[in-house]
């Protein structure tokens, strides 16, 4: 069953862009790791600071074992554009009737 995981970051003031390129990189990365079936990126319409990150996943486990696939420093360019730490959370899709 496929999981999503969910962030809602901000960047710092002035690093929307940077931000931006980062997280492109980072879910280019993403979609070669083992057990990933996909990756989103949306910007908020009225916050160009907020974007929103959501990978799917096979499951839970394969999204914790993801860090083994990513270079060390993968992760680097998006902290340091961050004006604090991202929300994060697992979540189920629901199917429609």
């Amino acid at each position: 069953m496929t999981v999503a995981r969910h962030y809602v970051m901000h960047a710092a003031e002035g690093k929307d862009a940077v931000l931006e390129t980062a997280l492109r990189q980072l879910a280019d990365a993403v979609r070669g790791i083992p057990g990933s079936e996909g990756v989103e990126l949306l910007r908020d319409v009225g916050n160009e600071r907020r974007f929103v990150f959501i990978e799917r996943w096979e499951t839970v486990d394969a999204h914790k074992a993801a860090g083994e696939h990513l270079p060390k420093d993968a992760l680097a360019p998006v902290m340091g554009a961050l004006d604090g730490p991202p929300e994060g959370a697992y979540l189920d899709y629901l199917k429609t009737v």
